[in-house]
């Protein structure tokens, strides 16, 4: 070996030596079950029936095959036992409006994969861009979030989105339905007074205008597109990809906040006889009839968030939750709709219940009513038998801040914990008690 060469390996080794020694930004996938699990003894959530004390949750091929009180649930022969005496048990938190996997800081523009420049773009697929080894996926797990909705933004028709499981190797493993519905974002309908820097009341006319033109159009080509189209013709991605929402086999998700963004989203639903599902619904319960008479469901993005106008009760977004509910309308919680506040999830929902949820209606609100809203209810959502194993044990209450998630599973695998922030955090708890500082566990 020549000189050069020698040296070059030498280099590489310690490279190697490097690369081995630093901490995985992303662990490494859990492995596929290999035999039944049987966690015992703990609190056991279901959310699709009462809370089970002494509970019995067991699953095995990444499926939950039983559920019940210890007294009468058995443990299979060979079972890996976890005890779980005082613990909670819960199936997976689910993010229902999240970029997480399509961008990783904001802002950088290069990571930001969630925003075609197309004004219309219904062929794009988040699950397609879907990003396995995005640091934001660990941290968001550490707290019980184990599925995310994940939805492009961009233009007025931004695209398909995803119900992602956070833990896998590549996006098509982690995927749980795509396309699950199109995303369309429409344009502000009151014209406000132009203020220094801002549109003028006629150019925001014009663009409100083109928008609904824009969205009618692309609806009406892949309306006509569809009734044109043999076996032999030529396939347009665009308006194929729009078909599942025109034949009702998915959901038509609206960002509207407004009351009439709200109406108008409705009328043109119901025109065209599609599934509508709202983001945001902030004057959802001004209008509650007309959503309820259309069986209309609202993401609500957030609670952890201001009122939208000066004149409105500073508690709105936290009781927008408990309305919705007592007006009948089908409801889930979000973290605010980006991709680092994942991990804030069960806080949304624990506002919620500070202003008029029950406990369990703020769980539901983020896991089974996001499922059935996103039409996975028979597979996450809820702990039983028949549906994923995709669940965590803590240790108190996941609603309550200083709970820590100790073990979690995707489809029976178990999941590393470790992340970004649990690493920082070791790092500089080692700085300060060599600097003989007391820091908090």
């Amino acid at each position: 070996m020549s000189r050069r060469l020698e040296s070059a390996a030498v280099v590489l080794a310690a490279l190697g030596v490097c690369a081995n020694a630093a901490p995985a930004a992303v662990p490494t996938p859990g492995p596929p079950q290999s035999r039944a699990i049987a966690i015992v003894g703990g609190l056991v959530h279901p959310v699709a029936g009462p809370d089970i004390a002494n509970g019995v949750v067991v699953f095995e091929h990444g499926r939950i095959t039983a559920l019940g009180p210890a007294a009468t649930t058995a443990v299979p022969a060979g079972a890996e036992r976890i005890e779980a005496a005082g613990k909670h048990v819960y199936p997976g938190l689910i993010d229902p409006w999240t970029t997480m996997g399509l961008t990783e800081i904001d802002a950088v523009r290069s990571t930001r994969d969630f925003a075609e420049t197309a004004t219309l773009a219904p062929n794009v697929r988040a699950d397609a861009a879907f990003q396995p080894e995005s640091e934001l996926i660990p941290v968001a797990r550490s707290n019980g979030v184990l599925l995310v909705h994940s939805t492009p933004r961009g233009g007025v028709i931004a695209g398909r989105s995803a119900l992602m499981e956070l833990d896998g190797w590549t996006p098509v493993e982690m995927t749980v339905k795509a396309p699950l519905g199109l995303v369309v974002n429409w344009p502000a309908m009151v014209i406000v007074p132009a203020t220094d820097g801002g549109p003028s009341e006629d150019r925001q006319k014009e663009n409100r205008d083109r928008a609904l033109r824009q969205i009618a159009q692309a609806f009406d080509d892949a309306q006509a597109y569809r009734a044109a189209r043999t076996a032999q013709s030529p396939r347009d991605l665009r308006w194929e990809a729009m078909l599942p929402v025109l034949e009702g086999t998915a959901p038509l998700f609206v960002v509207a906040e407004e009351v009439h963004q709200i109406e108008a989203a409705v009328a043109f639903a119901d025109q065209r006889h599609m599934k509508l599902v709202l983001y945001g619904g902030y004057d959802a319960p001004k209008v509650a009839a007309l959503l309820k008479e259309h069986d209309v469901a609202v993401i609500v993005p957030s609670t952890q968030r201001l009122p939208r106008r000066r004149s409105d009760p500073y508690d709105a977004p936290f009781t927008l939750p408990a309305l919705l509910g007592r007006a009948g309308i089908r409801y889930c919680i979000g973290s605010g709709g980006n991709s680092w506040g994942s991990r804030n999830l069960p806080y949304q929902a624990a506002t919620a219940q500070a202003f008029g949820l029950s406990a369990a209606e703020a769980l539901r609100a983020i896991t089974l009513s996001t499922a059935q809203i996103l039409g996975t209810a028979d597979r996450v959502g809820a702990l039983a038998p028949g549906r994923d194993a995709t669940l965590f044990v803590s240790d108190g209450d996941i609603l309550d801040e200083p709970t820590h998630v100790e073990q979690a599973f995707v489809e029976g695998r178990r999941v590393d914990l470790t992340d970004k922030q649990k690493v920082l955090n070791e790092k500089y708890q080692e700085k300060y008690r060599r600097l003989g500082i007391a820091t908090k566990p």
